[in-house]
């Protein structure tokens, strides 16, 4: 019975340690929504692609084609990322303010920090592509990178937000070597991969 209590002593003190290291606010519904944006996003981006190619004169040169869809479809891909950012700020408010926690601690911050390392150095070296035209590189860039962030990161939440971040880095290494199909994959991880991890995060944790 002594021993019996005394591991239970000692698990009570880990968990409370992990909740002093660890941000678990984190909402799995903000994944759902990140997902869905993405995938709306893929698909509103694919259907400017095909009209634009469609439509376009057959003298206009080339490369101007490639420039207006470039424009066209970073601002949906920055528009994505606002979205999901506005959105993931808005549900983990709300589930901290459900568990008495507070969004900003230094938790949190750590997680951010974590977090924004590997994808602003992803950022940059997907900018240095976009400038040097290495435009097949780009999608798998985004992916290997964003999976890096998720890993980075995930040491100050919930754990399943590594097993996303490995998902997501395995299709971009796939997309780095297929890169013909750079479209479906970069949909594959930011779109399901987000889908399927949210909806696991909200029904394991949230839902408590």
């Amino acid at each position: 019975m002594e021993n019996q209590k005394y591991l239970d002593d000692l698990r009570d003190i880990r968990q409370m340690m992990d909740r002093s290291t660890q941000f678990l606010s984190l909402s799995g519904l903000s994944g759902v929504f990140a997902g869905s944006y993405a995938l709306i996003g893929a698909w509103f981006a694919n259907s400017i692609i095909k009209e634009q190619l469609a439509t376009s004169d057959y003298y206009v040169r080339y490369r101007d084609i490639e420039n207006m869809l470039l424009i066209k479809v970073t601002a949906i891909g920055l528009a994505i990322l606002g979205l999901s950012l506005i959105t993931a700020l808005i549900c983990t408010h709300l589930k901290a303010k459900r568990n008495n926690e507070t969004t900003w601690n230094s938790s949190s911050k750590r997680l951010l920090v974590n977090f924004l390392i590997p994808l602003v150095t992803g950022g940059f070296f997907a900018l240095l592509l976009l400038r040097h035209e290495f435009f097949e590189l780009i999608a798998p860039v985004t992916l290997i990178f964003y999976g890096l962030a998720c890993i980075n990161a995930s040491k100050y939440t919930h754990r399943d937000v590594r097993y996303l971040g490995l998902t997501v880095v395995v299709l971009g290494l796939i997309n780095t070597e297929f890169t013909g199909y750079g479209f479906e994959l970069w949909s594959l991880g930011f779109g399901v991969c987000h889908i399927v991890y949210g909806a696991i995060m909200y029904f394991k944790y949230d839902r408590k």
